[in-house]
């Protein structure tokens, strides 16, 4: 790419926006131009205005410490800076909706990784490795919005990431009957332990409005296109329970999975370790080498060992094993800031740029 394009961060100051900034530092393809948030941080410097809320582990780049935060309400003045903006505001569901379709109609991409938009008939929802086919409701989406360039697509909620595409793998021996568990780190609610301290050696047994998620999200990445909206996949049927557990970063899952083609456990490793997409074809800057790994160890996938795995781009998958009510069992692992929140956005953006979706306003 000659020249990078610029990006946007709207709710740059929150943790996953500041996601976005550290895992965009000396991007190839991209620069953050602009940062956008709430009015009350608008017109400091990000440096200012993120004070001593900086979560990452990583020091704050330097390239962004001293950019004026824009009003990410005054929609017209942050698009013209910038040629797509990544989308991680922190607002009700109505007014998310309200603002991403603004930006999109002053011909500016939104790639967003909230859930406002997730059942949108024509927003694709996309894991690049699993449905990128879906960005073709785009050209409805746009005549629907007037817009040429401008558009919306999502990420899918973080918990799903931990054992979606191992089902996705599986997809030929028709898995159609899933209980699921998941695990879910206190990140995922955008906090640390310094934010959350009741969480140290705690367990919450509910996340509200994530069963739900992690049941029906699924079944969107697994649709068809029809009459340019996504409707959603009828099986497998998945029943989920959502936990909140004291781990700062790293989304566990434990699932069991009735297939009407019983296969072998060493069909179901070879199918994982051997699945990829798009974007492992098109070798994208943030796609990882190898989308799954499997891990033999009896103790294994854990947070400690494995969260980072392909730079919290991969997933790992451990225990397989036959189950005495279910045919099979597993245990998943998936990063959910990561793979399963501003990273996955950043790979969606990287494929729709390669395909011609996102580029430079003229």
């Amino acid at each position: 790419m000659e020249k990078k394009l610029r990006v946007g961060i709207l709710g740059a100051t929150g943790m996953v926006g500041q996601r976005f900034i550290s895992l965009l530092e000396n991007h190839p393809w991209y620069e953050v131009a602009t940062v956008a948030a709430s009015p009350r941080s608008a017109g400091k410097t990000y440096e200012e205005a993120v004070g001593d809320r900086w979560k990452m582990t990583t020091p704050m780049p330097e390239s962004v410490k001293k950019l004026t935060v824009m009003n990410v309400n005054e929609v017209e003045a942050v698009a013209a800076s910038v040629d797509f903006v990544f989308s991680a505001v922190d607002m009700t569901k109505e007014e998310i909706k309200a603002i991403e379709e603004a930006y999109a109609k002053t011909e500016t991409p939104v790639v967003s990784n909230n859930s406002a938009h997730r059942w949108t008939p024509d927003v694709p929802m996309v894991i690049p490795e699993i449905n990128p086919e879906h960005y073709e409701v785009i050209k409805d989406q746009r005549k629907r919005l007037g817009t040429e360039q401008g558009f919306i697509t999502v990420k899918p909620n973080c918990s799903i990431q931990s054992y979606a595409p191992v089902l996705s793998a599986w997809k030929e021996f028709e898995p159609y009957e899933v209980v699921a568990t998941t695990y879910q780190a206190i990140s995922g609610a955008g906090k640390n332990f310094q934010d959350w301290p009741e969480m140290v050696g705690n367990l919450i047994p509910y996340i509200g409005g994530e069963e739900e998620k992690s049941e029906q999200e699924p079944l969107r990445l697994w649709g068809t296109i029809e009459n340019g909206e996504i409707v959603k996949a009828s099986s497998p049927v998945i029943t989920c329970q959502c936990l909140r557990v004291p781990v700062l970063n790293g989304h566990t899952a434990a699932v069991f999975v009735k297939f009407r083609k019983k296969p072998t456990k060493e069909e179901l490793i070879d199918r994982i370790v051997n699945f990829k997409g798009l974007a492992q074809e098109l070798d994208l800057p943030s796609a990882p080498k190898q989308f799954m790994q499997y891990l033999e160890e009896d103790n294994r996938p854990q947070i400690t060992l494995d969260v980072d795995y392909e730079k919290g781009m991969g997933i790992s998958v451990g225990r397989i094993r036959e189950d005495s009510v279910y045919d099979y069992k597993f245990v998943g692992l998936s990063h959910n800031t990561v793979r399963g929140a501003a990273g996955g956005a950043v790979l969606s953006a990287e494929l729709l740029t390669a395909k011609g979706y996102i580029k430079a306003k003229a």
